[in-house]
């Protein structure tokens, strides 16, 4: 073999070894909560979009290990309005972006409350995240994760639950010694991006909200749905990303959340671009500033201390 092919063989090794997936987790592993008998259906995109999935039955993580962890992480939460999953559009293209900042990635494969019965509709998605963010903490050690690093991304209808689990969290029961119960699910930084997050209509995204809550919900689930009614003191700290143009979910659901943010003193950081539209996820091919809202998030990390 001659020093090309040596050299060629050595980079993919390397390639591999950074920024693939490392291990896949069941979330549920002793009985699914409200559990569905779905197959779930995956369809490939084609080059750039990749994967979406729907029907999901088995909730998971698919965890990223950097070469060199710097001991943050982040649980990825894609989008796809509550019906399907943009799981590598919105999912592993991050978790390989995340690994080559030192981050430790995990992307979550959520159970989608479009395709659930309506008893469990609401009742899938949000308690799938919660478990997730108590494994990513209970492997802390064995991942090289500070516990106290440990944040959440969203996109979308995805960004919704980040949000909601931003501000419908526990912080673990004490009484359950040992047991992933007694791990707080508290993101430690949320990341929200053309994030559905309220519920209010002529705001909302009809269909993440009608996938979430049916379209006569009560103005109790209206309110607890609507995360920018939830934040408080000790909502994460927060970066938002949206684009003016954004026909899909309007800005002003991230303009809500912003808002209420600043008037509980919680840190916060907001761009907004003027164009992108919506679904831009890393923004490969768009022009003007939202091109760069990586390097944005990639500031805002090194600010708080996370990079």
């Amino acid at each position: 073999m001659n020093s090309k092919n040596t050299l060629l063989l050595f980079l993919c090794f390397i390639s591999g070894v950074t920024y693939g997936q490392d291990l896949v987790l069941p979330l549920w592993p002793e009985g699914i909560p409200c559990s569905n008998e779905h197959e779930m259906v995956t369809k490939d995109q084609g080059p750039g979009r990749g994967l979406f999935l729907s029907k999901v039955h088995t909730p998971d993580i698919a965890v990223y290990k950097p070469e060199r962890p710097n001991g943050t992480a982040v649980l990825i939460c894609p989008g796809g309005g509550y019906a399907v999953l943009a799981y590598d559009w919105e999912g592993t293209e991050f978790a390989k972006w995340f690994n080559a900042l030192g981050i430790t990635a995990v992307v979550l494969k959520y159970r989608l409350p479009h395709w659930e019965s309506e008893e469990c509709r609401d009742k899938v998605a949000l308690p799938d995240a919660q478990q997730a963010m108590r494994l990513i903490r209970q492997h802390a050690s064995e991942w090289n994760v500070n516990p106290q690093k440990v944040g959440v991304m969203g996109f979308s209808a995805g960004g919704h639950l980040a949000s909601t689990l931003s501000t419908h969290y526990d912080l673990g029961d004490q009484s359950s010694s040992g047991s992933l119960a007694s791990i707080s699910c508290k993101p430690d930084f949320s990341i929200l991006v053309y994030p559905v997050i309220s519920m209010d209509p002529g705001v909302t995204h009809n269909g993440s909200r009608n996938n979430l809550i049916g379209k006569n919900p009560s103005q109790e689930m209206l309110d607890y749905f609507s995360n920018d009614l939830q934040v408080n003191q000790d909502t994460p700290p927060t970066l938002l990303i949206h684009a003016s143009d954004d026909k899909g979910v309007p800005v002003e659901n991230s303009i809500r959340y912003y808002q209420n943010l600043i008037k509980n003193n919680v840190p916060a950081s907001m761009h907004i671009y003027e164009t992108g539209g919506h679904g831009f996820a890393m923004a490969k091919g768009k022009e003007g500033a939202v091109s760069k809202w990586l390097t944005d998030c990639k500031n805002w990390l090194i600010e708080r201390g996370l990079l």
